[in-house]
């Protein structure tokens, strides 16, 4: 026994953590991707063999992912900042607006079924999943952003349903700038920028959210200090972070020997794949 949980238990969860982690790596280095687009799903497979509770699997999910974005946000955020191709005015705009949003979606978390955490994910990825598959160079809103009013209302709406998808904003970001005609390579740099800003807030949030939920469910070893606090798994956090890293450039070099065209699909698919995996779950009940 070790924190009052058998060790043969303890030793299962680190494996698996591990590998999960790998897989991740792979994944998010093939579709250019670092957050819960990839992890979320990936976790909510590895806690359903682990044999967390429906009640709780979502959201610790959810905030271990948003945990685990928090060195890659950084690392990506500084690393698109020295190239200068980071437009800091949008991300001044909606440095305030977004943590409003993460606050308030973390407060949402620890009170919502876990349904609500499927359905938003369901529907963010899959109108990403569309844009990808179907989606042309020239479905452009405006070549104009919106004024800073709705700008700000628009870093709300990302900071809530990022904090409820456990994503670090990219997703959301990307799609709404490029609908504003700008270039692809200056969304994802400018949605860099909002990794920490959502990731922090976020993990910190489901912490809190997740704190009475230990008590609630003395015998899931998943959920209890110090393998984790609140939502958020800390030995996922300790044990994902270090092979997710190691694996990524594997995957990178398998990125960089297909088409972009056959990338967009292949992403796509895995959107469209997650989004019938909880859809299907919803009648499941598991």
């Amino acid at each position: 026994m070790l924190f009052g949980i058998p060790l043969s238990e303890l030793v299962w969860l680190a494996a698996a953590l591990l590998a999960a982690g790998a897989a991740t790596g792979i994944l998010a280095g093939v579709f250019g991707v670092g957050g819960g687009a990839v992890i979320v799903p990936i976790l909510y497979e590895l806690f359903t063999v682990l044999a967390v509770p429906e009640e709780v699997r979502m959201p610790l999910c959810v905030g271990t992912s948003l945990a685990v974005i928090i060195p890659t946000s950084w690392r990506s955020f500084n690393a698109h900042r020295r190239k200068g191709a980071v437009d800091m005015s949008i991300v001044k705009i909606w440095a305030v607006p977004v943590v409003l949003g993460v606050v308030f979606g973390s407060l949402v978390a620890r009170y919502a079924p876990a349904d609500v955490f499927k359905t938003v994910f369901v529907v963010v990825a899959g109108v990403s999943s569309f844009r990808l598959l179907f989606g042309r160079d020239n479905w452009v809103i405006s070549t104009t952003l919106p004024g800073q009013l709705a700008m700000r209302a628009i870093g709300v709406v990302i900071g809530v349903l990022s904090s409820l998808m456990g994503i670090g904003g990219g997703q959301l970001s990307n799609l709404f700038m490029t609908f504003y005609g700008r270039p692809i390579h200056q969304a994802v740099a400018t949605s860099s920028g909002l990794g920490l800003l959502i990731s922090v807030p976020g993990a910190l949030g489901y912490i809190y959210a997740g704190w009475p939920k230990a008590m609630e469910f003395p015998g899931v070893a998943a959920l209890q200090p110090p393998l984790a606090l609140g939502y958020v798994s800390l030995i996922g956090f300790i044990l994902f972070v270090p092979t997710s890293i190691w694996t990524a450039p594997m995957g990178a070099r398998l990125a960089h020997a297909l088409p972009k065209r056959r990338l967009e699909v292949a992403f796509g698919l895995f959107l469209a794949l997650v989004c019938l995996r909880f859809a299907v779950s919803f009648f499941e009940g598991t």
